[in-house]
């Protein structure tokens, strides 16, 4: 422990510093190997590292090594004990002349105490790590960035009969039994890495064992470690790896590069999962899945989870970031990565379409609101508040438009290019354009502006048509409005792709043609245009922008119906139902002809895909209707909302019943069988909205008869938006099947915190009481917690009891988990969308959570940024 001659300074400063990404500096001491010493213990775990370090760009630095929470116990130099170091606000600072020493620590930690679940902590008996974004240093001294890139030997010595497997990064060296009932493990990773990517694993576990043959000939051994009780719901994460695998060498000519590859699911995890190399963790409910179980949605998650956290190995791993501004490099294009890999799983016309609904679910209010930030920030109080959907989910975007702008094969050779140039350093967002640029003989100055500027592009398409002359002329512009801290702002390069259909004919008139829309206003004359127009813009969502355009409801009907792009024919539809409903919502009343019309051709079209065909005919969310209007009213926009589901129920109620009666057969996770079980509960809850006399006994046989979760919950969520007695009655039987699930039960909690019903607000406050809720599982809060306060008719009840539930929570949850409580904020930080009654009762709670006194940065980021932006 430290002693009175040390000097340590700890003033707490009135607000947290913010960190400016101009400030980078280079690391002034490299470190390139490490070992460490581990004796884990749950309660004291004692970690001796080995640091041989390298002075770097700074002549006449100290050594500055981060830390946080732990007890130092000693400090050797060169084999020599030390006192002359100090401690600045958790960082020891040693004072080291010449050019290359070797420094030891010893630390001790709590693992079983530590409810952050950042650094080593324990999860069901089970000891992991956590170290994205800087968590390292709260296992041992070390310079906690990503630009310091270190080969890592780490030996682990545990209660043999308590931690009977000891896993960390790379491969495993040797290990062997102690004469005290202990036992002892050593691994090793031979590539450099950040200390983020650090990882171990200690406990009881047993193993999914399988192996891939990569594309050299050699072979890996692959396992995905669980508990012994949850072994037989592992098959599924195992064959999605080695999908991915095979994926990303036949696509990305990227092979793997260790002999081992595991996975180890844990409960307690604040993301979905991490890409540790050779040893990533993840939560639970990403690779655990059986039919009783999992959806067919939580099927798709795991599988596309573990690719992504697969593809990391190069997109991350062996390239990292040089800061963390850069994120978006390794998280931006792997989740691009990723979504192709999905893509290519099934049908990718749905894949594109849930993309896009995620983005506009969760992006586009982020940048239309106070947190709004570029994919490449400029700032940060704390990091962790920048995983966020513009980073990841925006970020990907670029890159399919750089994508797209480049084709295929030159897109291809730019990413080798990437590869091959940074393998094996920290690099940043600028390397990876200009690696677009080198390859693909493009010029992407202008197109740099989407890693700055923050905000959703608005894009206005008019287009006017001689009827005598054979011209079509397209007027287009763009404006990008106001974001906190960006009040101007310039022309974006916007890739839309375009294409002109026959109103009569319904034939094309020209070929797709990609347009690159880079300066405010642009004209494009088509000539010989025999018939009347009609406009399909942004096919594909070959852009991450809003589309305003003259077409009339009857041109949207038209284009559901004909337009031969999947995403563009979605579209027309769903904007057919916008436009209808923020009509209802403001007027109070709305024509509905013309999407019963639609609904009803789509689903009388033999020719599509059933998947495709449920996502056609989903009514817009409440909160992206909400997002379209100037003053936000809830209660109007459920209303109108509700209207045209019961009309286009009943007057459609034949095809519902139709699609719900449909071919049915014992559960297979296929795409078509995917695709009619989507269909089905589409159906059930169109039929229920109408409150048919048999819809209560259709959604209760369906829940009781179900051989799945898909169609069980289905049913579920149907009956938690009705009055029906079966309600209740369904609640119960799920709850008592599946109590001693904590997957399952997070469905339990999360479909009552998003019904529709108008005592949900109730219901959420008492189930906040319920014996099995608790905040200490960051997945059991974000089921009830972070699911209400999406839930927009709920959460914004008009007496503010929803405002006052999520700050009580949050501020109980910073107590024991920062992370996850600031990422639960942002549905308060849209007060200004609202009227003046909710607006203030919003703000009240916004300031009440700023003046808790012990606040986290993180939640304190949030909350003032939500005020002030």
């Amino acid at each position: 422990m430290p002693d009175a001659t040390h000097a340590i300074a700890t003033p707490a400063p009135s607000q947290p510093a913010v960190i400016h990404r101009s400030d980078y500096r280079p690391p002034a001491w490299m470190v390139p190997d490490v070992s460490l010493d581990f004796d884990l213990d749950p309660d004291a775990t004692r970690v001796r590292a080995k640091l041989d370090v390298r002075r770097g760009s700074a002549a006449g630095e100290p050594l500055r090594l981060d830390g946080a929470g732990q007890t130092l116990l000693s400090v050797h130099v060169d084999g020599v004990a030390v006192n002359d170091w100090t401690l600045d606000n958790d960082a020891l600072v040693i004072p080291l002349s010449g050019e290359a020493h070797t420094v030891e620590t010893e630390v001790e930690i709590a693992p079983e105490a530590n409810s952050q679940l950042m650094g080593l902590y324990a999860s069901s008996g089970i000891l992991c790590t956590q170290c994205e974004a800087e968590g390292f240093r709260r296992i041992t001294y070390f310079p906690d960035r990503p630009d310091v890139l270190a080969r890592y030997r780490v030996r682990m010595t545990a209660d043999k009969a308590r931690f009977p497997i000891l896993l960390a990064n790379g491969d495993p060296v040797d290990g062997g039994d102690l004469d005290d009932g202990r036992h002892w493990a050593e691994w090793h990773d031979p590539y450099p890495k950040p200390s983020y990517l650090f990882a171990l694993v200690a406990g009881d576990l047993a193993v999914n064992r399988g192996s891939f043959t990569t594309m050299s000939g050699r072979e890996v051994v692959l396992g995905i470690w669980v508990r012994e009780g949850d072994l037989a719901r592992t098959d599924h994460a195992l064959h999605a790896l080695k999908l991915s695998m095979a994926w990303d060498e036949q696509v990305y000519g990227r092979e793997y590069d260790l002999d081992v590859f595991n996975i180890v699911a844990v409960d307690d995890f604040n993301f979905g999962a991490m890409e540790n190399k050779g040893l990533n963790i993840f939560n639970s409910r990403y690779i655990l899945a059986d039919p009783d179980t999992a959806t067919d949605i939580d099927y798709d998650n795991v599988a596309g989870v573990v690719a992504h956290e697969y593809f990391h190995n190069w997109s991350g791993n062996r390239i990292t970031c040089r800061d963390w501004f850069q994120l978006s490099l390794k998280e931006g294009f792997t989740v691009y990565r990723d979504q192709g890999f999905s893509a290519d799983q099934g049908s990718a016309a749905v894949k594109r379409i849930e993309d896009v609904r995620s983005l506009r679910a969760s992006q586009f209010p982020e940048d239309g609101g106070p947190l709004a930030h570029p994919v490449r920030p400029e700032s940060f109080i704390e990091i962790s508040n920048f995983y966020t959907a513009t980073i990841y989910n925006k970020g990907a975007e670029l890159i399919r438009m750089m994508a797209t702008i480049l084709g295929p094969q030159r897109f291809r050779a730019a990413t080798d290019l990437y590869f091959e140039r940074f393998d094996g350093t920290a690099a940043t967002c600028e390397d990876f354009v200009a690696c677009m640029e080198d390859a693909g003989g493009v010029d992407l100055s202008q197109f740099r502006l989407w890693y700055s500027q923050a905000g959703t592009p608005r894009v206005a398409a008019t287009l006017d048509h001689q009827a005598g002359g054979g011209r079509a002329t397209l007027r287009l512009s763009q404006q990008v409005p106001a974001t906190p801290g960006q009040p101007e702002k310039h022309a974006m390069v916007l890739p839309l792709k375009i294409r002109l259909f026959g109103a009569e004919t319904g034939r094309p008139l020209t070929d797709e043609q990609l347009v690159l829309l880079d300066q405010p206003a642009e004209t494009l004359v088509f000539e010989a245009i025999s018939e009347r127009p009609v406009l399909s813009i942004n096919r594909g969502f070959s852009a991450p922008v809003v589309i305003e355009s003259d077409r009339s409801p009857a041109d949207l009907a038209f284009l559901s119906g004909h337009d031969d792009d999947p995403f563009a024919r979605y579209e027309a539809m769903q904007q057919l139902m916008l436009d209808t409903l923020v009509a209802g919502a403001i007027e109070g009343q709305a024509d509905h002809r013309a999407v019963i019309g639609a609904v009803g051709a789509t689903l009388s079209d033999p020719s599509l895909d059933p998947a495709f065909v449920a996502e056609a005919v989903l009514l817009p969310a409440e909160g992206f209707i909400a997002d379209q209007l100037a003053t936000v009213d809830p209660e109007a926009v459920f209303t109108a909302r509700e209207a045209l589901r019961r009309d286009l129920g009943a007057q459609l109620e034949g095809q519902w019943r139709e699609a719900y009666d449909g071919p049915r057969a014992p559960y297979a996770y296929t795409p078509r069988d995917k695709g009619l079980r989507r269909l089905r509960n589409v159906a059930l809850g169109y039929l229920a909205a109408t409150g048919a006399e048999d819809a209560a006994k259709l959604a209760f046989t369906q829940f009781a008869a179900a051989d799945n979760m898909t169609d069980r919950q289905g049913a579920l969520q149907v009956l938690s938006n009705t009055d029906f007695d079966e309600r209740v009655a369904a609640f119960d039987i799920f709850f008592h099947r599946y109590a001693d699930n904590p997957l399952v039960l997070d469905k339990w909690f999360q479909t009552q915190a998003l019904s529709s019903r108008a005592d949900t607000a109730d219901v959420v406050v008492e189930l906040a009481q319920h014996r099995a809720f608790s905040l200490t599982n960051p997945n059991r809060a974000r089921a009830l917690v972070g699911a209400f306060g999406v839930n927009q008719r709920a959460f914004n009840r008009a007496d503010g009891v929803g405002y006052r539930f999520l700050a009580d929570q949050l501020i109980a949850l910073d107590r024991i988990n920062p992370q996850t409580s600031a990422k639960l904020l942002p549905p308060l930080g849209r007060w200004r969308r609202f009227d003046p009654a909710r607006s203030a009762l919003m703000r009240g709670e916004l300031e009440r959570i700023v003046a808790t006194p012990g606040l986290s940065k993180d939640l304190f980021e949030q909350a003032s940024k939500s005020l002030e932006g």
